[in-house]
């Protein structure tokens, strides 16, 4: 339980540590190089949503210089890298007003998927609609089943697919990795052969179409299909990734085939570099999961020596391993030099530090250690305070369970209900029979607006273990829009014949 929280803050890290390295090396390499003014540094320099790519293009002109559609280009695609994409949307629309650019159906892809991530689905469809029937080639069909496959719609990808087949628009793989992706995402596997076999007779699988294939056989946990699909990689000719041999280890490790995984890590590492610098957070995980300390240091100061600042997800993936591996103390100097080095706040850090204490059962310490980080500024995320609401809940401390409890839910503007959290703090003030804490935890769940009949329920058991007869509660039950079950109507029957418990504040 406590390691859903490990698991949302690594894979945040995960989402966002590209982001940050493509970043910097879009920052690295804006400009000509040389240091002097040019475009894509004024587009770079905005930063902030707000301003405007078109206004900073104009002025560009305005002060005659020319405007060329391959730097343009360029800039829209390190903008997409680093994630602006308004930036890189306003771009767009700015060639497409400019009657000397002559632009290709591949920009229209760019375009549309730009247009699906600032505006949505509904403006991208509608794009794709209005462009020229000469526009609406093979590129601009695979952007918007690429957007499809996003939004998970699983019908209208499949119609696609039928309309590109028709216009004899399959003739490479990333359609059918789109689909690929979109089935193994829904869970639909049963699929994946059939599309696979579909793939083979119109074009050639890549390294993606393989990966995702290896991606279904872990699901699956099928070692031997898994193999099978490697050979085939290498009979085709196509050249393994790191991402091919991080999907495998994985599997050797999952099956305890430790040797397997200690080759296909060899092979891994290979294929490691500044430019997919990703893949060595994953070698740590790979390596700790596998229990190897040695290798986990060794990744450690190959990245220091390679990277001239490690980002803060990388200290986070670190930490786990760390943490993961029983080394404690190593973990609290690492997250001392993180804190000297890095300026940024971000509470997911210490979170996994607070969670290893937690998990070690050592509360004292993550108290005093989560008043360090408040000491030092950093602000509290929703997730830390449901990791001291969980380790408070292992030491049954209820005052503090519901204390960080509510601090946890008003911290975020829509609380997204952890029904095992909300069972487990039920299931205590059961056992112990804690009516007037069951009526404050009633309060703050009715304040989150996640009331339900089983929540209810819980409350009148916890009155049956106290031996009392609760107030109202049918009445309490209608004002706040929940039914009654066969178990309600019992335990208020079974509990009309108990003393009548004292009138509590929480009850309204």
């Amino acid at each position: 339980m406590l390691l859903r929280s490990i698991r949302t803050t690594l894979a945040a890290a995960a989402r966002h540590f590209s982001v940050e390295v493509a970043a910097e090396k879009a920052i690295q390499n804006k400009g000509t190089g040389d240091g002097r003014d040019s475009i894509g540094r004024r587009l770079f320099s905005l930063v902030y949503s707000k301003r405007s790519a078109v206004i900073t293009i104009q002025k560009w002109k305005s002060e005659g210089h020319n405007v060329q559609k391959y730097q343009l280009n360029r800039i829209v695609r390190e903008l997409r890298k680093i994630k602006r994409f308004k930036h890189a949307l306003e771009v767009c629309e700015w060639m497409t007003q400019q009657k000397d650019m002559k632009l290709l159906p591949g920009d229209y892809a760019v375009h549309l998927d730009l247009i699906a991530k600032v505006r949505g689905l509904t403006s991208a469809e509608k794009f794709f609609e209005d462009l020229p029937d000469q526009m609406r080639g093979w590129q601009v069909c695979t952007s918007l089943l690429h957007t499809y496959s996003m939004n998970k719609l699983l019908e209208k990808a499949e119609a696609l697919m039928r309309k590109m087949a028709e216009c004899s628009f399959l003739k490479n793989p990333l359609p059918y990795n789109h689909m690929l992706s979109l089935y193994v995402a829904e869970g639909q596997l049963e699929k994946v052969p059939g599309i696979i076999e579909e793939l083979k007779k119109k074009t050639s699988p890549d390294v993606v179409t393989f990966n995702l294939r290896l991606r279904v056989c872990s699901l699956q946990n099928d070692v031997e299909t898994a193999e099978e699909v490697l050979k085939e990689l290498r009979k085709a000719k196509v050249e393994p990734d790191w991402i091919t041999y991080s999907t495998l280890t994985n599997l050797y490790i999952k099956n305890e085939l430790l040797q397997k995984a200690a080759s296909s890590l060899k092979e891994m590492e290979k294929r490691a570099s500044r430019k997919n610098r990703i893949a060595y957070s994953s070698l740590l995980s790979l390596h700790t999961n596998a229990g190897d300390k040695a290798s986990v240091h060794r990744i450690w100061n190959k990245m220091k020596s390679l990277f001239r600042k490690m980002s803060d997800a990388e200290y986070t993936c670190m930490m786990a391993s760390l943490a993961k591996l029983g080394e404690i103390e190593k973990a609290e100097n690492l997250y001392t030099e993180w804190e000297a080095v890095s300026g940024s706040g971000d509470p997911q850090v210490p979170n996994i530090l607070l969670a290893a204490y937690i998990n070690n059962n050592l509360i004292e310490e993550a108290e005093t250690f989560h008043d360090r980080i408040v000491q030092k500024g950093i602000r509290p995320a929703y997730t830390t305070w449901e990791l001291l609401t969980w380790g408070h809940l292992k030491e049954k401390h209820m005052e503090k369970v519901l204390d960080y409890f509510k601090k946890a839910i008003t911290s975020v503007e829509r609380w997204n209900p952890d029904k095992k959290l909300v069972g487990e703090v039920f299931k205590n003030l059961e056992e112990n029979g804690n009516v007037e804490k069951a009526e404050e935890f009633l309060v703050m769940l009715r304040d989150a607006g996640v009331l339900s009949t089983e929540i209810y329920n819980s409350l009148l058991r916890t009155y049956e273990k106290a031996g009392k007869m609760p107030l109202i509660v049918a009445e309490r039950m209608k004002k706040d829009d929940v039914k009654l079950n066969e178990e309600t109507n019992r335990l208020i029957q079974k509990t009309s014949t108990m003393c009548v418990s004292d009138v509590s504040s929480y009850v309204s």
